[in-house]
């Protein structure tokens, strides 16, 4: 079977599965379940609690004991089963503790499917570079289909985007078997350091200066992210609540709106490889910074009339910049600058601080923010996102000041044993 085509069904279901429920579980959980905002933000930092040390570890055993597709059909079952009991719960705490097993199994899937198509283009001679976002695309548009077809179903208000995406779960578990057996890393013998021994090789990046800021930045960058995927489709539902807009096609359908983000993101994915080798990583993750000032001030000021309208569309469009910008070339940065026997634990060092601690802050503050700006009248939504509009900026601004570029392609963080 051709690799390429492989890997594109496997990060198509990848995403496919998170798109099921990423967007809308927190209108679930706040309209039907009536969670405060602290515990919706409380439920989706379950996320940031898994990627904190997850990811790396996983790498890690990937790197060393278990092969990497190996390990990933493991714990996309795993997830399965966590999603399906999740559908049936209702208190806070229980669906918050499912959600941390589920999270636990599925946040190192993300960076172990980077690694699992990296080390098949490698194997096929293909430049990893030039090769991957074409293939990642893939995984965008499963995340889009999810999520037209869990609006499209009238499902956002429903447990059954939790049963779509358990169901998906298996499917993605049963064909990664399908893939060739990835080697894990041979023992040439040679005595090893106590760090090499442990599996922490990755961790010697952070004494690296500008890696050290770089993962910094990646995890205040990683608290923005998470602000749209816990709140942005609760704001657009709280428009029902308006008349004159609650038979409005942003009410009725909010997930296909969110989803033209995504459908942007297919689009300025195929511009990262360009601005990595003109601007280097530096300017790139500046763009998304300035992308996300603009998300969130489109936001603050967008509603379902004629011109918000045009406004909200157009902070679904700045999106894709705001996210490949960062996500995408900051993983493909890792890939370059560190050596093979470590790609694995690197990238899960990559997720440990985007979707782990900067995940966890960003669940968990904005969850604080939203309550905040919540009294009986409702939630002022505009000086919700103002405040994350103005928190994006002075990240640009000191981002600007102290992150020195390098567009070189060397592979820098070598391991010693």
């Amino acid at each position: 079977m051709n690799t390429k085509l492989q890997l594109k069904v496997i990060l198509f279901l990848q995403f496919f599965i998170w798109g099921s429920w990423l967007i809308t579980l927190g209108s679930y959980m706040m309209i039907k379940l009536k969670f405060t905002g602290i515990e919706v933000g409380a439920v989706y930092g379950t996320m940031g609690i898994a990627s904190v040390f997850m990811p790396s570890l996983l790498g890690i055993v990937a790197d060393r004991w278990i092969p990497a597709n190996r390990l990933y059909v493991l714990c996309h079952l795993i997830g399965a089963v966590t999603l399906f009991i999740a559908a049936s719960i209702t208190s806070p705490f229980l669906m918050m503790s499912v959600m941390l097993i589920h999270c636990l199994a599925f946040m190192p899937t993300i960076a172990i499917s980077n690694s699992i198509s990296y080390s098949c283009l490698e194997s096929q001679g293909l430049d990893v570079i030039e090769q991957f976002p074409a293939i990642r695309i893939f995984g965008t548009i499963g995340f889009i289909v999810a999520m037209w077809m869990v609006s499209f179903m009238q499902l956002e208000l429903s447990n059954m985007q939790l049963y779509i995406a358990a169901g998906s779960s298996v499917l993605l578990s049963l064909y990664s078997l399908t893939l060739p057996l990835i080697e894990v890393a041979k023992n040439d013998g040679k005595e090893k350091s106590i760090i090499s021994s442990l599996g922490l090789d990755a961790f010697i990046l952070l004494k690296q200066p500008r890696l050290a800021i770089f993962f910094l930045f990646a995890v205040l960058l990683g608290g923005i992210l998470q602000i749209t995927n816990t709140f942005g489709n609760p704001f657009l539902h709280d428009f029902d609540k308006v008349p004159e807009y609650a038979d409005s096609l942003v009410v009725k359908f909010p997930s296909v709106l969110l989803s033209i983000s995504q459908i942007s993101e297919v689009v300025f994915i195929l511009f990262v490889p360009f601005f990595m080798k003109k601007l280097g990583i530096k300017y790139v993750m500046l763009i998304s910074m300035l992308a996300w000032v603009a998300r969130f001030g489109l936001f603050a000021y967008g509603d379902p009339s004629p011109f918000g309208f045009v406004l909200l569309l157009l902070s679904m469009i700045v999106y894709g910049c705001a996210f490949d910008f960062y996500n995408i070339s900051g993983s493909m940065y890792v890939e370059k600058t560190v050596s093979p026997n470590i790609r694995n634990s690197a990238q899960g060092l990559f997720m440990t601080m985007t979707n782990g601690i900067g995940a966890y802050l960003g669940s968990m503050i904005s969850g604080i923010v939203v309550d905040h700006y919540t009294s009986e009248a409702g939630i002022d939504w505009h000086n919700v996102w103002l405040v994350f509009a103005g928190y994006s900026l002075v990240l640009a601004i000191i981002f600007v000041l102290i992150f020195q570029n390098d567009t070189t392609e060397q592979k820098t963080a070598t391991v010693r044993n």
